[in-house]
């Protein structure tokens, strides 16, 4: 794909997931480094791919790491995608310790890194269930069904609204992240919050999955990550008069009602992830 087609899938969400959109902004900038090494044009091509999502600091960070090294190492794009693959093997070692034969796993949306997991735990041979919302507006979730029916996973799939009854039943909820804050917070598809108080009540341990580049540095001083607010016409093309859409893609996830996060790093506590990440990548949170 040339640099403006990446855009483009990136913007129209033809290319969606936290990790999916930073590698291919990786990508994107890796094209436009072989073109320039002027830090001033490699710094409006760095502004134009962190604008594409609001609320990705993965991307961010990939793009950061790129442009601080890339005089250093002349293969800096490499690197960054490669850390992103060998992460989530490690977060899928990590994370299929979790799974057990005969569970029955919920998950929302669709998450690359949560896959991982469950393929993970199916090439170990574990036998289980995964229970797996349709996310509306976009049915990401049926992306999700359709890459864990091919490899031979049994799904259940249901309505948003089934969620809660569903959630009963499960015994393990594993669900992807967008952003990281310095409190622990996670952001993720609109719907998980109220997903992880429903697993909190029944006391069913949930876990974000999550490659911890994710972590939005300007927390610790302040900042709230934007919530990124999607078309209305993806919940409603042609509304009656009067009727306002509200279709925010994502929603916070308070530390207290999720268990913890399944890191590359490791698996950590919501208010201990901030610690791992400053020792781990300091130039993260400079």
């Amino acid at each position: 794909m040339t640099y403006k087609e990446i855009l483009k899938k990136i913007k129209n969400l033809e290319i969606q997931g936290a990790e999916n959109i930073a590698v291919k902004a990786v990508e994107a900038f890796a094209i436009k480094l072989k073109e320039t090494q002027d830090k001033k044009k490699l710094e409006k091509y760095f502004e134009e791919l962190k604008a594409l999502r609001a609320t990705e600091p993965g991307l961010r960070n990939a793009l950061k790491y790129c442009l601080e090294n890339y005089t250093k190492n002349k293969r800096v794009a490499e690197f960054v995608i490669n850390h992103f693959k060998k992460s989530k093997e490690k977060i899928a070692e990590y994370g299929a310790k979790k799974i057990h034969n005969g569970m029955k796993i919920f998950t929302h949306c669709h998450s690359s890194t949560v896959e991982a997991i469950l393929f993970k735990a199916k090439k170990q041979g574990k036998k289980f269930t995964v229970y797996n919302t349709e996310t509306r507006p976009k049915f990401q979730g049926r992306i999700t069904a359709q890459e864990l029916a091919a490899k031979g996973i049994d799904i259940v799939h249901f309505v948003d609204s089934a969620g809660r009854s569903m959630m009963r039943k499960c015994d393990l909820f594993l669900f992807g992240c967008d952003a990281l804050t310095s409190e622990g917070k996670v952001i993720n598809k609109i719907g998980t919050e109220m997903l992880a108080e429903c697993a909190n009540d029944s006391r069913i341990p949930s876990y974000s999955c999550t490659n911890s580049w994710k972590f939005e540095p300007a927390t610790l001083f302040g900042f709230d990550e934007e919530i990124e607010q999607r078309n209305p016409k993806e919940v409603w093309d042609n509304p009656p008069k009067n009727v306002k859409i509200y279709n925010p893609a994502f929603e916070i996830v308070a530390p207290d009602i999720y268990t913890g996060a399944i890191t590359e790093l490791g698996i950590y506590k919501p208010e201990a992830i901030i610690f791992a990440i400053k020792e781990a990548y300091p130039w993260i949170v400079k």
